[in-house]
């Protein structure tokens, strides 16, 4: 049976976000005909009214109906904007549209900042929701009914899909179709667009991949590129101090003004992300993850989880990994 879905946008909106939504649901529909299977979605443009609508880029979308005078799509996508409180206050009609159609609509995301059209219109009340970590405190302050996981990349409290900023619609959009479809669906998209496949909602916006981008000395940043390239190697403050040829103490001293973390901090934490990322994706044994990851052995490795999460890597995988599901499960 096929899953109607609506790409909502209006002028402004984030270009890369609609097509970033629009370009995994198409691409799980090319898999599926590839396997011999009828596509799963059936995707529409919409907007406050039909016709091309202007993005916050070059790039225009035609949106071919309006919102108004027509039933819902079985899921809603509400695309972000730059300027999210001069949109609300002129595209009110999508406010009042979504407040009045949320019974008929079985699933519906907010992405980015478009969180707060569901904000606005009350859907988050009682609920938790992600946003883009630069508009976080700004929902906090105008949406108390709503627990704002500034953290989160995707945040799913029942039919109601939030995520992070910008290219967090990947992982939203990779989730549902895993759901969907299955996993191996959803990996043979991800490879595609040749993105990850991050299924966890709880995984920081924040990672030291991410935080090493900020690093101004480029020597640092060059010491962080080593760290994440090989977490098994001794990555110990003498070692790297040595790389870095300065004294124990003057490299400690540098490390932490540049990344506001000690080396052994950063350390554990790379080598915790890159064993999140192995318990997340195989059934790879506790044991081997531990000496990849640079752990040495499990009970450092569950030492570490425990610490850091307070929870096992066992229930982490649990929680955490593919679901399992076969690639043309709940294809119709």
């Amino acid at each position: 049976m096929r899953t109607t879905v609506d790409i909502v946008i209006y002028p402004g909106f984030k270009a890369i976000e609609a097509v970033g939504a629009i370009n995994v649901f198409d691409y799980a529909n090319t898999r599926l005909q590839q396997l011999g299977c009828e596509p799963k979605y059936a995707l529409r443009i919409v907007g406050p009214q039909a016709g091309a609508i202007r993005s916050d880029t070059l790039v225009a979308l035609d949106a071919t109906q309006a919102l108004a005078g027509r039933p819902p799509a079985d899921v809603v996508v509400v695309v972000g904007a730059r300027d999210i409180l001069n949109v609300l206050a002129a595209c009110e009609d999508i406010v009042d549209w979504c407040r009045t159609q949320v019974n008929r609509i079985q699933t519906i995301v907010g992405l980015c900042s478009g969180s707060f059209f569901l904000a606005e219109a009350g859907l988050l009340n009682g609920r938790r929701a992600a946003t883009h970590w630069s508009v976080a405190e700004l929902m906090r302050q105008r949406y108390p009914g709503t627990e704002v996981d500034a953290d989160a990349i995707f945040v799913r409290d029942a039919h109601i899909w939030t995520s992070a900023g910008v290219t967090a619609v990947f992982d939203l959009v990779l989730a549902m179709v895993e759901e969907d479809l299955g996993r191996d669906i959803a990996l043979s998209v991800a490879r595609d667009l040749v993105v990850y496949l991050k299924r966890p909602g709880g995984q920081s916006q924040f990672s030291e991949h991410l935080l090493s981008q900020m690093t101004v000395h480029p020597r640092v940043r060059d010491i962080q590129d080593h760290i994440h390239r090989t977490p098994k190697a001794d990555l110990s403050v003498k070692a790297l101090a040595a790389r870095f040829a300065m004294s124990e103490r003057n490299f400690s001293r540098v490390f932490q003004k540049e990344t506001g973390h000690t080396p052994s901090a950063y350390v554990e934490q790379t080598r915790l992300d890159a064993a999140r990322r192995l318990l997340e994706s195989g059934e790879q044994p506790l044991k081997w993850i531990a000496v990849e990851c640079g752990f040495g052995s499990e009970a450092r490795l569950r030492q570490a989880f425990q610490r850091r999460l307070n929870v096992t890597p066992g229930a982490y995988r649990e929680r955490f990994a593919s679901t399992g599901v076969d690639e043309a499960a709940g294809v119709a």
